[in-house]
């Protein structure tokens, strides 16, 4: 569950971009819409969420009796 937190962690850290409003006068449509923020970052959180659920619904492996 830890690894699949991680990839969401890190999926919203590249949604919430960097500072690109370095101007607050000026935007900046590559920053705002750049792949990683529309493309990369939904990915890494959808598959985190994956990771996530196969997690809880795995079964523990019993040991042999």
């Amino acid at each position: 569950m830890l690894i699949g937190a991680v990839v969401i962690a890190i999926g919203m850290f590249l949604l919430s971009g960097g500072a690109s409003n370095k101007n607050p006068n000026e935007f900046d449509k590559a920053a705002v819409y750049s792949t990683t923020r529309i493309t990369v970052a939904p990915i890494l959180i959808l598959l985190g969420l994956v990771i996530e659920m196969f997690a809880i619904f795995r079964k523990p492996k019993q040991p042999a009796a």
